[in-house]
């Protein structure tokens, strides 16, 4: 029997610790054994990918800055949208029209339902609606009227109703015929009006003094003007008779 000794566990150099034995059949292969760092080491590096191109966005009815903004998700909100294409816009931000083709900026990163938090939820809402509150309104399309009998009636009825002065286009039409088969320029030279020197003029045969007293604002001041001369004698009627609908003969 072996005498009794004390066991020691022999020693292993570092090089040893980091190598493996492989057997292939007989023979022994050593082979390095690659610890964490190392292979992360050897892992390629992410590419970059290349930024996105700006797009591109064509004007429709209905747009503002602040709204194709909001739609894109524009970092910056309307101020950089007008900025990137102010050689477009010129100095004024209200001069978009449908047709214009806008330079987009890429998308913000986190869009408003990926902020988290009620405090950065609603600094993000309030850019929005301070955005919309500086982005001048697109006045919409004026309403165009025919240069004739048809047109000047319409358009008087458009006035008379924002004053709340009633008439129809019948009783307008009735009276215009009667009074100056439709000539904006007749003047009557003989009549008592004539003789005191106030003739009556226009389409509805006004005298100055009644169209200076019932012309209505926004109006020409000229008493042969087609629809200043139409409003200013369907004003007086309404005063006197409750409407030009109710005049059927000389008023």
């Amino acid at each position: 029997m072996p005498a009794k000794g004390k066991h020691r566990r022999p020693k292993s150099s570092p090089f040893s610790r980091g190598i493996a034995a492989a057997g292939t059949g007989g023979a022994v292969l050593a082979l390095p054994v690659l610890g964490a760092t190392d292979a992360a080491a050897a892992q390629p590096a992410a590419v970059a990918q290349p930024a996105a191109a700006p797009a591109t966005y064509v004007v429709v009815a209905g747009d503002s800055l602040s709204k194709i903004a909001r739609e894109h998700s524009l970092s910056g909100g309307w101020k950089k949208l007008y900025e990137d294409n102010r050689a477009t816009l010129g100095d004024d931000p209200a001069m978009i029209r449908p047709g214009l083709k806008l330079t987009l900026g890429g998308k913000s990163a986190a869009g408003p339902a990926q902020k988290a938090g009620a405090d950065s939820g609603r600094a993000d809402r309030s850019e929005r609606d301070n955005a919309s509150a500086a982005e001048p309104a697109v006045a919409p399309a004026k309403k165009s009227y025919t240069n004739d009998l048809d047109g000047w009636i319409k358009e008087s009825l458009d006035i008379l109703a924002q004053h709340g002065i009633p008439a129809s286009y019948e009783g307008i039409h009735r009276n215009i015929m009667r009074e100056s088969s439709g000539n904006p320029l007749a003047t009557n030279n003989w009549d008592s009006n004539a003789a005191a020197g106030t003739p009556s003029k226009g389409l509805l045969q006004v005298i100055d003094p009644t169209f200076a007293a019932y012309r209505l604002p926004g109006t020409s001041m000229d008493s042969f003007d087609p629809v200043a001369n139409i409003t200013a004698a369907c004003n007086y009627a309404a005063d006197r008779y409750g409407s030009i609908d109710n005049v059927n003969g000389p008023y």
